[in-house]
């Protein structure tokens, strides 16, 4: 296959990337070759190497990415004092954002296991980053006297499997809007720490 007229570097590149997640979402990533990425980006085989050093790399950067995006549309979301204000805050972010995002969120968490073991823990202190900060959350109302928990760490991976599930079933022009789904997440939320 010929490369396509006026294929450049800022363009391709972020098209190997855009492929590259769709496929490893739709087919698995160990089930997708190189060159069905080329095909679906529509170049040769041999000229996805420009972009990526090889299927590895292309992986760890699509996670790395997801984990990037997340930092730094958190960054620019509100942070309220208040503990329980920083849950419910918490709550409808990381379901905002990680309902834009399907295809990174179904790769990050169930294509882990194909890391290697340097991008693996990588990815893992990214995430325990991103975990931290709603365990710093807990931790706050506990000491307020705000929330019961047993163990804030416990709560804090149950809280965001929870969170991210939602990925999985969800979809626009369901039953229930996304408005009033969030509202029921916040609810349950906040069950799991004892507020009632």
């Amino acid at each position: 296959m010929a490369r396509k007229q006026g294929s450049h570097a800022e363009t391709t590149a972020p098209k190997v990337r855009d492929a590259a997640l769709r496929l490893f979402a739709r087919h698995g990533y160990a089930a997708v070759s190189m060159r069905q990425i080329a095909q679906e980006v529509g170049v040769q085989a041999g000229a996805l190497y420009r972009y990526t050093p090889d299927k590895q790399h292309l992986l760890f950067d699509l996670m790395r990415s997801h984990m990037e995006a997340l930092f730094e549309a958190r960054q620019a979301y509100a942070q309220p004092s208040d503990p329980l204000a920083r849950l419910d805050a918490f709550t409808t972010f990381h379901i905002r954002f990680h309902l834009q995002r399907v295809d990174a969120v179904f790769v990050s968490y169930m294509e882990l296991r194909n890391l290697s073991p340097e991008n693996f823990a990588e990815v893992a202190r990214l995430r325990s980053r991103y975990e931290g900060e709603l365990e710093a959350i807990l931790r706050d109302g506990v000491a307020a006297g705000v929330f019961e928990i047993a163990d804030c760490k416990i709560t804090t991976l149950a809280i965001i499997a929870m969170l991210t599930g939602l990925t999985t079933w969800y979809r626009e022009g369901g039953r229930l809007p996304l408005d009033e789904i969030t509202a029921l997440y916040v609810r349950m939320v906040r069950g799991a720490v004892g507020v009632v």
